[in-house]
């Protein structure tokens, strides 16, 4: 047998930790992350997974380094995958994988290495995105690829909806990799990162709605950070408004000599932007209560929002 140490989180970790049970891999012990309180869990538990399965598990945050690593060592693992863990592995943990330690990252490497890989992905409005499954090295998310499976991204998917389709993919890509790499015929494709790109993670704050983007900007920037993710938003005079959905449709705003302006029209609301294009706004919260239509229908109320720095043409 080919023992294996999975370090995993997230639905990409619960998909391929199952893939590689479902296939009888001799998983002899599993390290995931204690849950964030402050969270929003979206996504199934690796430990309760593992604790079904009879597999050794332990938190990372209960382990000290010296101690994970004596541990592995121990093992003397064939393979060492992390499927979403969201630590750096040492390199004398990467070191402790005979015959390969792999990554499966949700991008269609080189392009989106780093953090937050679906997140910048709908940010920049593309329209694919995927998961890939690679050798690790001392640089994240440079190492040579095995294998991708690519997804599309919908004008109007959000990030939630993205991240399903990636684990998705995840899990077709682990299934049919894992016999290649117990017989060694798994193909190693070196990557060309001078066409790839690399972004850090994303904070909350990263959510502030600049005004001064077009229409396709700010959607996409909204469906990124919809929830459960933190939240696009903007401090206007009545408070922290939230736009926490939104419908493209590629339609003209109603009045662009006033935009930015939320407004409601016929029982929904909507966001002229400066580029004479609207957006359907289908979630919102102003100071923290859900803003409606029918709210500022009743007031005869709309927000008239910051003002652009400069102007839209001016921008990147």
């Amino acid at each position: 047998m080919s023992p294996v140490v999975v370090f995993a989180y997230s639905e990409v970790g619960y998909r391929c930790l199952k893939a590689l049970l479902a296939a009888q891999a001799e998983v002899a012990w599993v390290v995931t992350h204690r849950d964030d309180p402050n969270e929003s869990r979206w996504y199934r538990s690796v430990a309760e997974l593992a604790a079904a399965s009879g597999v050794a598990a332990a938190e990372y945050e209960s382990l000290s380094a010296t101690e994970c690593l004596r541990v592995v060592r121990g093992i003397a693992p064939d393979f060492l995958f992390s499927f979403y863990f969201r630590k750096m592995l040492a390199p004398a943990l990467l070191k402790t994988a005979r015959r390969g330690a792999l990554n499966m990252h949700g991008s269609l490497l080189p392009r989106y290495r780093g953090r937050a890989p679906i997140n910048w992905a709908i940010v920049h409005g593309e329209a694919r995105t995927g998961a890939t499954l690679h050798y690790m090295t001392e640089k994240p998310d440079a190492g040579d690829v095995v294998d991708s499976q690519a997804v599309d991204i919908g004008v109007n998917d959000t990030a939630l909806e993205v991240s399903i389709k990636v684990a998705d993919a995840a899990e077709v890509v682990m299934r049919r990799s894992w016999p290649a790499l117990l017989a060694s015929t798994a193909p190693r494709r070196p990557q060309d990162l001078a066409s790839g790109s690399y972004f850090s993670g994303r904070k909350p704050a990263d959510g502030r709605i600049d005004f001064a983007r077009s229409a396709w900007d700010i959607h996409n920037l909204i469906r990124a950070v919809a929830p459960p993710f933190p939240g696009a938003f903007a401090d206007i005079a009545g408070g922290r408004l939230e736009l926490l959905g939104s419908r493209w449709s590629n339609e003209r705003a109603q009045n662009a000599a006033d935009a930015p302006r939320l407004y409601a029209e016929s029982g929904n609301l909507y966001l002229d932007c400066i580029d004479d294009k609207r957006l359907h706004i289908t979630h919102a919260t102003l100071a923290g209560q859900a803003l409606t239509a029918a709210a500022l229908e009743s007031r005869r109320q709309e927000f008239h929002l910051a003002a652009p720095v400069r102007p839209f043409g001016a921008l990147a």
